[in-house]
């Protein structure tokens, strides 16, 4: 197979992106291939924006956030002249190999590339964990202990105050850090787009909540439920729940933390065996946690479907928040 490899990140930053770079990177380079950078990813691409990495150029990256190359969505390259456009730029430097770090959209973009005759492998990365071909994927575990940590500060200061809380958490149109958060953190109610709660629902529960003598409530909202923190706010504003509300919604916070140990080895492991899919000559595939190991399933498969969520954790949490 050709000698040059590129790789790019996509999409969304996720905690983690770094550590698979670094391992890209590291295990190309001990397999005598020649590395390469996208910066600002497909819009990158596009541009012409590569260039050559070596062993020191990731070092010390690992336990840093964000991406170092860059990420940036691109309206050119979902056009058929953009994506030709960055293929011949991948050509100009002899690269036939590219491996793409994202979620669903950035893999819908790898597969646009391995369907244009490039070998490609797409590294499971978001947030969201709604990626299908991975059980969890890079960033899940950082932006979970980063909601919960401010959810048990929030709490500190709710219990004082005898207030209801109200956070809203990311993750576009899945629930999946929602669900978990409000899980873990004991949550009195749970907001996610895949079973939506009624605002005058969600009332009686925190009103329930009141009249057993609970000293606050906590209610986690995703933000791609129809009734968000904005809507639910004013909702409650009009209607009494026995608690002083107060709602917080933590955005971005949850993409900035310094990665966990888990992401850094999940990153470490993925990355790794991208490269190793490439040397045995795999491609056209999705590098993801499978049963706790890395493994693969066709670009083909994952575009155009969504990981499911496990909606009896929901049932679970109603039944632990009495």
């Amino acid at each position: 197979m050709n000698k040059n490899v590129a790789v790019l990140t996509s999409g969304g930053d996720a905690p983690g992106m770094n550590a698979a770079v670094r391992a890209i990177v590291r295990t190309g380079l001990f397999h005598g291939f020649e590395m390469y950078g996208v910066e600002m990813g497909y819009e990158g691409l596009v541009a012409g924006n590569l260039r050559q990495l070596s062993a020191r150029d990731v070092g010390g990256i690992m336990q840093t956030a964000g991406t170092f190359l860059g990420s940036a969505r691109s309206v050119e390259f979902t056009t058929e002249a953009g994506r030709a456009k960055a293929v011949r730029n991948l050509e100009k430097e002899g690269i036939e190999s590219i491996i793409v770090i994202g979620g669903n959209g950035s893999q819908k973009g790898s597969h646009a590339l391995s369907r244009a005759g490039l070998a490609v492998v797409g590294v499971a990365s978001t947030i969201d964990n709604d990626l299908y071909g991975s059980d969890i994927t890079i960033g899940v575990d950082t932006a979970l202990n980063i909601a919960l940590e401010a959810i048990d500060r929030l709490r500190v200061t709710a219990s004082s105050h005898r207030r209801a809380l109200l956070v809203e958490v990311m993750g576009r149109n899945c629930g999946y850090l929602a669900l978990m958060v409000g899980l873990a953190g004991g949550a009195e109610a749970i907001v996610i787009p895949e079973r939506e709660l009624p605002p005058e629902r969600i009332a009686e529960q925190i009103q329930a909540a009141h009249e057993r003598g609970k000293k606050h409530a906590l209610i986690v909202v995703a933000e791609g439920a129809a009734n968000n923190a904005n809507r639910l706010a004013e909702y409650f504003a009009q209607h009494h729940l026995g608690f002083e509300l107060r709602a917080t919604i933590l955005g971005h916070v949850q993409r900035g933390g310094t990665p966990t140990a888990f992401d850094r080895l999940l990153a470490t492991r993925l990355g790794v065996a991208a490269v190793e899919a490439l040397v045995r000559g795999e491609h056209g595939v999705l590098i993801g946690l499978l049963d706790n190991r890395p493994g693969t399933t066709s670009l083909t498969e994952v575009v155009g479907r969504a990981r499911p969520l496990d909606l009896g954790l929901l049932d679970m949490a109603g039944m632990l928040s009495r």
